[in-house]
């Protein structure tokens, strides 16, 4: 099975790991889970500033 990373440094998905490890993202399954690492990452860093939020009781609810 073929696995994708995004490079930090080039800024383009790679087809298996060719740049070095600590300036890559991954493995992803596809190439568009790859090119969408950022919104995946947004929305992971979103959800826990929330639960942080409500553990901390900053939250207006």
């Amino acid at each position: 099975m073929t696995s994708f990373y995004f490079c930090l440094t080039h800024q383009t998905v790679e087809e298996g790991a060719t740049c070095r490890a600590d300036n890559r993202l991954g493995p992803y399954d596809t190439r568009e889970a790859a090119l969408r690492w950022r919104e995946r990452h947004e929305g992971r860093e979103e959800t826990w500033e929330a639960e942080d939020e409500r553990w901390d009781g900053r939250d207006d609810d």
